[in-house]
């Protein structure tokens, strides 16, 4: 694996996948029924961002305490974004939209908070 250098959160994995899902969460949710647009489309996309904005706000603290509250509060907001794509595709209005892309990256993301979390917890680490 390739050591390579932090200088910043856009260097972080995370931080970009995080992007890339917030990026995607937009395109599926511009076909929401306009009735959602105060509710799901709008919580889904402030969740995409607080967990990319958690992220960068995490590791622009400058301490590990800090770098690991922020942390969790992306992966709070990942979990909330779950349940609101479940709750998308059991409503009817919502139905037959593919939700693959998200889903991949929504995983994807949370896996990779979820390992930073426990790095964060260990001694002498990060």
């Amino acid at each position: 694996m390739e050591n390579t250098i932090i200088r910043s959160y856009k260097d972080l994995v995370v931080w970009q996948k995080a992007m890339d899902l917030v990026v995607e969460i937009y395109r599926l949710t511009e076909n929401y029924p306009k009735t959602e647009i105060y509710s799901l489309t709008s919580q889904l996309r402030r969740g995409s961002i607080s967990v990319a904005s958690n992220i960068a706000e995490g590791k622009s603290r400058g301490t590990k305490k800090d770098y690991a509250h922020f942390i969790q509060i992306a992966y709070s907001a990942g979990a909330e974004m779950e349940t609101q794509i479940e709750l998308s595709k059991r409503l009817e209005s919502i139905k037959g939209l593919n939700f693959e892309k998200v889903d991949l990256l929504l995983d994807e993301v949370m896996r990779m908070l979820f390992v930073l979390i426990k790095r964060l917890k260990e001694p002498n680490n990060l």
